[in-house]
């Protein structure tokens, strides 16, 4: 059989004999040996940053203002970082997995239905949305249910923009985003880690607040693919599972969504999902996180803000339990 070497050190079938669990075994191989030092070299570093990110297309400068009332005054993770460790199943479950698989993504041509309890449901394509307000860049906190957090500078807009114009009936009373379910595009679609398509949701007031973003972009660029291009969610109070990637759907409702997260696991990932510090997940304490970027052995963990530190949400929750209904 006809093979080829890889730089992990492994031989690959040529060709059609390839499969493409080989080439992410061997993608993936390479940058864990990188990253614990067993190969070293600036040629070899260089064509890992090549393999982490052939897979994604040249970045693209998207325009927009930087909103003063959401400019967070906190150093912001390296973008390096912030694109090649990342939660996205749809593309492996280790960090290093969505970077290196995502290159297979299509995000053009991309339409986004909104539909369901609206007055006008519509089909948009993304040059549609893109239109449809101003960009901003907000920097938000993001806080993963794991205990580690980031900072990063979103582009994109109000979700309410969107929202206002379809025009939600008196029976609106969740939105629910639905994302890419295609396993050509997607090879982690192939593990049952999760009842596909991802699937999340917001009460309608969550949606329509201000700070949750329609998102198109980070860094001042287009969203790469591992980081849930074309258009995604960020709502920087909740923990980041809430922030669905790669939205084809969005359905306005009168029942409470069935999400990904909470249908595989009630018990440790309910449907809210605030950050809240006084709520531990049942294997681990929410009191503190790791900030990516500051991972010195002697440096201590932050303490978890209320919130994630955007006290201004707190209205929405007045008289709620935040432990029962978590």
């Amino acid at each position: 059989m006809l093979i080829k070497s890889h730089p992990s050190g492994k031989h690959l079938p040529l060709s059609s004999e390839i499969t493409p669990k080989e080439v992410f075994e061997s993608r993936r191989d390479f940058i864990r040996q990188l990253a614990v030092g067993t190969i070293a070299g600036g040629s070899l570093l260089e064509m890992a940053n090549r393999e982490a990110f052939a897979q994604t297309p040249a970045a693209q400068k998207l325009a927009a203002n930087l909103n003063p009332a959401y400019a967070l005054v906190e150093k912001k993770t390296a973008y390096k970082d912030a694109t090649t460790y990342n939660n996205f199943y749809e593309f492996g479950t280790d960090k290093a997995d969505p970077a290196v698989m995502a290159g297979s993504l299509k995000t053009r041509p991309w339409t986004v239905v909104i539909e369901g309890e609206v007055k006008k449901p519509v089909t948009l394509d993304l040059d549609s949305l893109l239109r449809l307000a101003p960009l901003e860049e907000r920097i938000y906190r993001l806080r993963c249910v794991e205990g580690w957090s980031m900072v990063i500078p979103w582009v994109g807009y109000s979700l309410s923009h969107l929202l206002k114009k379809v025009e939600p009936t008196g029976n609106a009373k969740y939105v629910e985003f639905i994302t890419l379910d295609d396993k050509k595009q997607m090879p982690g679609l192939r593990s049952p880690v999760l009842d596909w398509p991802y699937v999340e949701g917001l009460r309608i007031d969550e949606a329509m607040h201000p700070l949750a973003l329609l998102t198109f972009g980070m860094y001042g660029e287009i969203l790469p693919n591992q980081n849930g291009a074309p258009v995604r969610m960020s709502v920087p109070w909740k923990y980041g599972f809430k922030s669905a990637k790669s939205i084809v759907k969005i359905r306005l409702t009168k029942e409470q969504p069935r999400t990904a997260w909470n249908q595989s696991a009630p018990n440790e990932y309910g449907f809210y999902s605030n950050v809240n510090p006084q709520v531990d997940h049942p294997r681990w304490s929410q009191a503190t996180e790791r900030r990516i970027g500051e991972d010195g052995l002697f440096t201590r963990k932050r303490k978890t803000l209320m919130f994630n530190g955007y006290p201004e949400v707190a209205s929405m929750y007045a008289g709620m339990d935040l432990k029962k209904f978590f």
